[in-house]
């Protein structure tokens, strides 16, 4: 399996802005414990994959997300076979809270996570001979936290109500921004694989084509000539 992550500018300036706000309001740098990656306590982390299922092969990608924290997580098929996967969601209590469907595009939200490892499922069972590239965006997003840092503030006897009032507008904006983008490169991967298929298929039609004019024009002069050909052991009647 073949696993690549990509960052866009946006989501990186995004998580630089909520990291700092982190740690200006509460004094503490985002834990580097071993045991979980660093970034799962950050206010907001996104990710973008592009995977590869075999044929009749079926993957599963596991996400943990904070209790309150808002969980988004979007697939899409950009090449191979009829366009189409099977997706499916399940909760951290093992719930199926997405059936499983066999479909170009889907998206399931979580608004209130009640914390834990979900897990998220690419099934490509049915097809037989076709290999997927799918592309998979994860976010998840803790909205409740600038509530607590607001308080945090407060008691310093600061008001930045409209400060984080703000910032949690803006950093919304920006999520939705983020899922949008998502669905456009996935319209764009289609689109190109599409254009690189057609191109393919219409060069080897070509190709196919002047071959056989070529072995055609071949055929007839050589069977022209044979009917003009004259045996020069014939002999002439006197």
């Amino acid at each position: 399996m073949r696993l690549t992550w990509q960052t866009d500018s946006i989501a990186l300036a995004a998580f630089v802005l909520l990291s700092v706000c982190f740690v200006l309001s509460t004094g503490q740098v985002p834990s580097t414990d071993p045991q979980r990656p660093w970034y799962e306590n950050l206010p907001a982390v996104a990710m973008d994959y592009k995977v590869h299922i075999d044929a009749g092969k079926e993957d599963c990608y596991h996400q943990y997300v904070q209790a309150g924290a808002t969980f988004y997580v979007s697939f899409s098929v950009v090449r191979g076979g009829d366009g189409m996967a099977g997706f499916a969601v399940r909760n951290p209590a093992g719930e199926v809270v997405k059936p499983y469907q066999w479909q170009a595009t889907a998206d399931y939200t979580d608004q209130v996570s009640p914390g834990g490892y979900y897990s998220v499922c690419i099934d490509n069972q049915f097809s037989r001979f076709a290999g997927k590239l799918v592309n998979i965006y994860i976010t998840v997003v803790k909205y409740d936290a600038w509530d607590k840092y607001a308080k945090e503030i407060e008691q310093l006897q600061l008001n930045m109500q409209n400060f984080t009032a703000t910032i949690g507008t803006v950093e919304r904006n920006i999520n939705d921004m983020l899922a949008y983008q998502s669905h456009s490169r996935h319209r764009e991967s289609r689109d190109f694989a599409l254009l690189l298929d057609n191109n393919s298929y219409i060069q080897t039609f070509s190709i196919s084509q002047i071959l056989v004019i070529l072995i055609t024009c071949s055929v007839q002069v050589f069977f022209v000539r044979k009917l003009f050909e004259v045996k020069s052991g014939s002999k002439n009647r006197i």
